[in-house]
């Protein structure tokens, strides 16, 4: 019969002592969360870029543009997602890191409320994206940017090999501009809507945001529903 290992586990205190260690933690926490409010601001009033170059991708639909891929809604957030030749779980599955990403994305029916898509994009043929997919459970759009040079343009395929990322667009008519860019631990935080929504351009879309003047905006909580109730109120379309 194996040893037990030796228990590793927090101070034990008292009561009293554990409110004020608690209380003084919650202040460092409100700290970060206004840290990051603050971030998230000056990330709204990045500039960006605009994409000039024709991407065709292969998509659920057949044939797609980047527009494409906003179904007329105004923003799109875009995952690399690593499925190609030389990583783990070719030909049949997509990267294990990527794979525990896209668990965790939220129903895309809370970030389309706020006039954002969410798609993934990988080098992978369409036929392996979609057994993986059905494999999965996953509802995401998926993308195959086998025939075009999308991944090495955005950086995230090179000499090295493959590489994960998360890419913002916004689209102004038929303008498209990349907004942003996170990789490595960038995308370890995100899951949930605002998390999301907080790397856009026009971030939650809530009054108390600090945000340029003419962003849309409206109060926070009212546009939240259950995800199949949606359809049945009115949408708000940013712009």
């Amino acid at each position: 019969m194996a040893s037990k290992s030796p228990k590793a586990l927090p101070r034990i205190v008292s009561p009293a002592e554990w409110k004020a260690a608690h209380e003084r933690l919650v202040a460092k926490e409100k700290a970060h969360t206004r840290a990051s409010d603050a971030l998230a601001a000056e990330r709204r009033r990045q500039p960006m870029v605009r994409i000039a170059k024709d991407y065709v991708f292969d998509g659920p639909r057949g044939r797609a543009h980047l527009i494409d891929m906003f179904e007329d809604r105004r923003q799109l957030i875009l995952y690399h997602f690593m499925f190609a030749p030389g990583v783990d779980g070719w030909p049949n599955a997509g990267c294990p890191g990527c794979s525990f990403f896209a668990d965790q994305v939220p129903h895309l029916s809370h970030l389309h409320a706020r006039d954002t898509s969410f798609v993934f994009v990988s080098r992978a043929p369409l036929k392996n994206l979609e057994a993986y997919k059905k494999r999965m459970g996953w509802d995401v759009p998926w993308y195959s940017s086998e025939e075009s040079d999308f991944n090495r343009d955005f950086g995230v395929t090179d000499d090295s090999g493959e590489h994960h990322g998360l890419s913002v667009f916004l689209r102004d008519g038929d303008d498209v501009y990349r907004t942003y860019f996170t990789t490595a631990r960038g995308v370890e935080a995100l899951g949930a809507p605002w998390t999301f929504l907080d790397l856009t351009p026009y971030g939650r879309q809530e009054r108390w945001e600090d945000s340029p003047a003419g962003w849309p905006q409206t109060p926070p909580y009212e546009w939240w529903r259950r995800h199949d109730e949606y359809e049945a109120a009115p949408r708000r379309k940013a712009g």
